[in-house]
């Protein structure tokens, strides 16, 4: 019964927002050399899931992504509507670039289970230290 629910009940999530936080001192390292991952080279996003990147900066220093310029301390949010792939100028990423991977809404039976089944693992990778 569980399988039936996860193959056929529409992803809903909590929200639909993907955060990713840049943590203080991310400028200061990086201008000592070390040559810190904070974001992955691609974030990977679903429509009617997770289809929001939520950027926020706890670093000392302005950071920039795409044309927007995110002061310290601040929050931007970015909703995506169309499954496509967008590439990023981002000054947080090492090299200076970052790609965003938004996915169709998974269709209902095994596209939808294979969707669940990926981002509990995610979870899971992230909760495991």
């Amino acid at each position: 019964m569980a399988i039936a629910w996860a193959a056929f009940a529409p992803p809903e999530p909590d929200s639909r927002d993907q955060l990713f936080e840049i943590p203080h001192g991310t400028y200061a390292r990086r201008m000592a050399g070390d040559k810190v991952e904070i974001l992955p080279d691609t974030i990977r996003l679903t429509l009617g899931a997770n289809d929001t990147l939520l950027l926020k900066n706890l670093d000392d220093v302005p950071q920039v992504f795409g044309p927007v310029l995110i002061m310290p301390g601040q929050s931007f949010r970015l909703p995506f509507e169309k499954a496509s792939t967008y590439s990023f100028a981002c000054s947080a990423h090492a090299s200076g670039q970052m790609s965003v991977i938004v996915d169709p809404s998974p269709a209902v039976g095994w596209d939808t289970l294979q969707w669940r089944l990926r981002h509990w693992t995610q979870n899971v990778n992230k909760s495991t230290p």
